[in-house]
């Protein structure tokens, strides 16, 4: 009997022994995967790092491109205001000009009117001027 309890002993430890190592070589590969995994999260936090690098300097290069359009709108604003101040004097003066211009046909409608209804002169500041009527 002793033989018996020593054989069951001895073919128990073996089954121990066999399930010990097929645990030992299951958790030897979900160790390999996980170190594998480990290299891909690895990869994708460079990948990310790399990733966001390039965007800030993405959103440095719209600041920059967003600073120097706000500075040319500012100075085409300065320049179409310049312009508008041009214009606007140019639209007075030649307000001015039309007022003269009207005055100067309302004198010369008040005054003698030629036979022919068309071509009378006048002497305006030494100039000599022709207007023309239309009857």
């Amino acid at each position: 009997m002793s033989t018996l309890v020593t054989l069951l002993a001895d073919g128990l430890v073996a089954v121990l022994l066999v399930a010990t190592i097929v645990s030992s070589l299951r958790l030897s590969r979900r160790i390999a995967q996980m170190k594998a995994d480990e290299a891909a999260f690895r990869r994708t936090i460079g990948d990310l790092m790399a990733a966001s690098l390039t965007a800030e300097r993405a959103i440095a290069g719209l600041r920059t491109a967003i600073d120097e359009c706000d500075r040319t709108l500012a100075e085409r604003l300065e320049a179409a205001g310049r312009s508008a101040a041009e214009v606007s004097a140019q639209v007075a003066a030649g307000e001015g000009v039309i007022a003269r211009i009207g005055a100067i046909v309302g004198e010369a409608r008040g005054g003698a009117r030629p036979a022919a209804g068309r071509g009378a002169g006048r002497r305006l500041g030494g100039i000599s001027t022709e207007i023309g009527f239309m009857s």
